[in-house]
């Protein structure tokens, strides 16, 4: 995350945002926004339209409340600070002074005006705190919207930030409690909750919140094994919560949550746990096996029990199981010739063969009263 007084602000790749970062810093003594700009033109303009109302049209006079007013603008945009201020007023003065005497007092008054009023008036947006200063004493609080301070004497300190901000902090390469070197990242939900404490308590809160928040994790790491770290991310994170908000707490600043993001182990190490999970996986895949085993053994033994003295139940069982195997098409099954005797199946299956038989014949059979075999009668 970005910090406010870090000097790598000013490199960023549009000047806007690095102004309007340096604006909120300590580094600044008042925010020069393009409000501020229109109303330092505003008022040269204003200058430049009575001085030729006095004095008549003159080049030199255009020229020289244009340039000053577009010169200004730009420095005090880009420094911000009342040493620029009154620097650059004192020598846009001589300047003036010295092109335009004896009719330069338009041109003297117009300056001083421009620069108090264009640095007097402040804007702070919805979701910001303006800390005022005066003589270097705390003086107020400013809310959202526009107010005003005295230039040069009031500064304000800083432009405070009090939405929910997101800060990602991380612990590399520290030892859980089992020794296993991890690496964790994480992130932090926080705000600003009181803008003075936050400006007056502490030097710098958004470092002051990461470093903390580092601090908390390795502590948080060092007192889990891996197996915990890895099963109980939310309450590390509960944890890591309590110990920073107790922290900042006293800044003006809470942490509304916390959360582990990833947990990194050394690549040997995730190669053996894989083996390990393997392994425990196959020792529960045998036991399970070997359990549905003796279970259905069980309930063989109990069926037994029942068949034993049952010799009716054991054929009907015998029976329904060659009938299940008979309900394939093309299927044969090969059985004992005891089977066979104790449920009757050759004369059933002879029965059903002379059926078929018969009917192919076109004759329908007669039982066989003399013993010579089954006879049917000529149909008509």
């Amino acid at each position: 995350m970005t910090v406010p007084n870090k000097p790598a602000e000013f490199k960023v790749s549009l000047p806007g945002l690095s102004l309007e970062k340096f604006a909120t810093s300590m580094r600044a003594d008042f925010r020069f926004a393009p409000l501020n700009v229109l109303l330092l033109v505003t008022v040269f303009v204003i200058g430049l339209v009575i001085h030729l109302i006095l004095y008549g049209f003159s080049v030199d006079a255009v020229v020289l409340f244009l340039g000053s007013a577009l010169m200004l603008a730009g420095l005090v945009r880009l420094t911000q600070v009342w040493e620029a201020v009154l620097v650059l007023g004192t020598g846009d003065c001589l300047i003036a002074y010295l092109a335009l005497r004896p009719h330069d007092n338009v041109l003297l008054i117009t300056i001083a005006l421009a620069l108090l009023i264009s640095t007097s008036v402040q804007i702070a947006y919805q979701w910001e705190r303006a800390l005022v200063l005066r003589f270097g004493k705390f003086k107020g609080l400013r809310q959202s919207g526009l107010f005003a301070i005295m230039p040069v004497i009031d500064k304000v300190a800083q432009f405070v930030d009090q939405r929910i901000r997101v800060t990602d902090f991380s612990a590399e390469t520290t030892l859980t409690a089992d020794t296993v070197p991890v690496s964790v990242d994480a992130i932090a939900f926080w705000m600003v909750w009181d803008a003075q404490k936050s400006v007056l308590e502490v030097e710098n809160y958004e470092k002051a919140v990461i470093l903390s928040a580092q601090t908390a994790l390795r502590n948080a790491i060092g007192k889990n094994d891996l197996a915990t770290l890895l099963s109980e991310r939310d309450r590390l994170g509960a944890e890591i919560q309590t110990l920073l908000d107790t922290k900042t707490g006293a800044w003006g600043v809470t942490t509304q949550d916390v959360e582990i993001r990833d947990i990194i182990i050394p690549k040997g190490l995730e190669d053996a746990m894989s083996r390990q999970a393997q392994a425990e996986r196959e020792r529960q895949s045998r036991i399970i096996l070997g359990t549905a085993e003796t279970e259905i053994a069980e309930k063989f033994a109990a069926a037994s029990e029942h068949y034993r003295d049952n010799p009716v139940a054991l054929h009907l069982r015998a029976m329904n199981m060659v009938y299940e195997g008979l309900r394939q098409k093309g299927s044969m099954i090969i059985v004992p010739s005891t089977a066979v005797e104790t449920m009757g199946l050759g004369a059933l299956g002879g029965l059903t063969a002379f059926g078929r038989s018969a009917g192919e014949g076109g004759g329908a059979p007669t039982p066989d009263t003399t013993g010579e075999g089954p006879s049917a009668e000529p149909t008509a």
